[in-house]
């Protein structure tokens, strides 16, 4: 890609203080910068003015149209389960007591599963299931099969009694399936699934993670299981075909979809994927809630075996479902999958009293990895991924790659990061540029930020329509003429045009983030690269591009 021109804008000084290099002393009374000389009271006046643009926007030679702002406070976590622990005296004293009711339920269980996995292996033997043939094409299982999987519904009724749901609330009822071939639902447990397997017997859309568990493999299997990889786009555009295709056939069962694509607590509803949306056909919205005191029942940051003791504990639980009216898709086709989705999830919001949010899968990724890494308050990493997304195009691989960074640079326990924390990840200290870059993630001028604020800024920087021009200018302007590549003490003489390099080890810190291949030296491939993955560091070369000297008042 040949270089951009050289854009009006550059070709005035960034900033006042950027084109001033340390030339001066307490002692000195004169100095000079850009061939102009300056008296005792014009370096206090320069000084007066160094402090003042320290609130300028670095990147204002970026052509840039304003800088980000946060969008306010966040709802609380969608993912947090309420009562984690073991609670108080009284839920030790319930345990206590129902250990062995507990037993005996866990016999059932055993028993219910067993039965199951039997009807469902006789179910499938002979028949080649959707798993075995191509993705694509496979026919309806054949009805005499269908009704030994009765056996297993059943099965599954007494899994959900087992778990102390002797009694289920219903609303409503199930729309034919002519007129509303695809379910969805929310999804706040694994109690879901067990509970649609045993009612509506439908086809399932899940992760293909799923087809090695024991025994749930293969009694999804036998739902004619619609396989996806959510990262893999091929994946999840064969998965829309099979949905639209088994959608389309009267012979097929309902397709039953979790848009949220993981579970919450129930009082928030995360960001819809569009795949239930995208073949346009008439949607029933199902709403499934828990109504608790003393044991929240969703599956958040609560461990598996946690969650099941502690239902296998209840006297008994409660599970509340309600079939809400079907939604029909716009009219305007070009407005179907958004539209649909946002029409489908505000019925739902309304029908739960929950709150509707721009969360998504990838929040709990992150919010999972920031536990893994010791990090206290994980919740304080989410970022809206799917607010990010839409507006700076955010993908959630970039999203983990930048939070691996965050995580290095040393977050307190609230999961904000000061300024020196920042940059010694850079090699940096806290020079007047290096704070005005800071503050330019610092929204809330807390002077610490939090990784959503990193997110942010970063892209909203890399959005900028002059970014990718200035990237490539300022490599040719740091690289000496008839050379292709930057060396260590070429990327320091750049640097002195903007700040005061950085010591030994921090310049050499720096050039090796630049030094993206790490051969010892930074091609124009690596100086992209690493600008891409850390745009704000394009205000480093401001003074470069600019043609300015940088002289530092003390």
């Amino acid at each position: 890609m040949a270089s951009s021109p050289t854009p009006t804008s550059l070709s005035a000084p960034l900033l006042s203080d950027s084109s001033i290099t340390t030339t001066t002393t307490t002692t000195t009374t004169r100095g000079v910068a850009n061939g102009h000389a300056y008296t005792h009271g014009d370096l206090s006046a320069a000084a007066d003015a160094a402090a003042l643009v320290c609130e300028a926007d670095p990147f204002a030679f970026l052509a840039e149209d304003h800088p980000p702002r946060s969008r306010g406070p966040t709802p609380a976590d969608p993912f947090r389960n309420n009562t984690p622990g073991w609670g108080d005296a009284y839920c030790w004293v319930r345990a206590l007591l129902l250990v062995p009711v507990a037993a005996a339920r866990l016999v059932l269980f055993g028993l219910a599963i067993a039965i199951g996995y039997a009807a469902t292996w006789v179910a499938l033997r002979g028949w080649t299931d959707s798993r075995e043939r191509p993705r694509e094409g496979a026919g309806p299982m054949p009805a005499w099969r269908r009704r030994l999987m009765w056996v297993t519904r059943i099965s599954a009724r007494c899994i959900l009694f087992s778990f102390g749901y002797h009694w289920i609330k219903r609303k409503g009822k199930p729309a034919p399936r002519e007129l509303a071939p695809i379910v969805v639902s929310n999804h706040v447990s694994y109690i879901d699934p067990i509970y649609f397997f045993y009612e509506l017997f439908p086809t399932i859309v899940s992760s293909d993670s799923h087809d090695s568990i024991p025994f749930v493999g293969t009694i999804i299997r036998a739902m004619q299981v619609i396989y996806v990889d959510r990262f893999s786009p091929a994946s999840r555009k064969s998965a829309v075909n099979e949905i639209k295709r088994k959608a389309a056939g009267n012979s097929f069962p309902r397709v039953l979809l979790f848009p949220e694509g993981t579970t919450t607590n129930g009082r928030f509803l995360i960001s819809f994927q569009h795949g239930a949306f995208i073949p346009g056909y008439p949607v029933q919205p199902v709403v499934v809630c828990y109504p608790h005191v003393h044991f929240d029942q969703s599956w958040g940051n609560i461990s598996l075996i946690t969650l099941m003791f502690k239902m296998f504990t209840q006297f008994h639980n409660f599970m509340e479902v309600e079939y809400l009216p079907i939604v029909y898709p716009p009219e305007i086709k070009q407005e179907n999958a958004l539209h649909f989705a946002e029409n489908t999830s505000y019925a739902m919001a309304h029908a739960l009293n929950a709150l509707p949010t721009s969360y998504s899968y990838a929040d709990s990724m992150i919010a999972s990895r920031a536990a893994e890494a010791g990090k206290a308050n994980c919740s304080n990493y989410m970022v809206e991924m799917a607010w990010v997304k839409e507006v700076y195009g955010v993908t959630t691989s970039d999203a983990m790659e930048l939070l691996e960074h965050f995580l290095a640079m040393n977050p307190d326990s609230d999961g904000r990061v000061k300024a020196q924390d920042f940059w010694a990840l850079f090699g940096l200290d806290c020079s007047p540029l290096c704070k005005k870059i800071f503050h330019y993630f610092d929204f809330e001028k807390k002077e610490s930020i939090t990784f959503r604020q990193f997110v942010v800024g970063c892209a909203h920087i890399r959005k900028q329509p002059l970014f990718e021009g200035v990237c490539e200018t300022a490599f040719e302007k740091c690289k000496v003429p008839g050379t292709s590549d930057i060396s260590l003490a070429q990327l320091a003489d750049a640097l002195r045009s903007s700040m005061l390099p950085p010591a030994d080890d921090g310049m050499l810190k720096l050039f090796k983030t630049f030094d993206v291949d790490d051969d010892d030296k930074i091609s124009k491939e690596d100086f992209v690269a690493c600008l891409a993955r850390f745009p704000f560091l394009i205000a480093l070369f401001a003074g470069r591009i600019n043609g300015e000297v940088y002289i530092e008042i003390v």
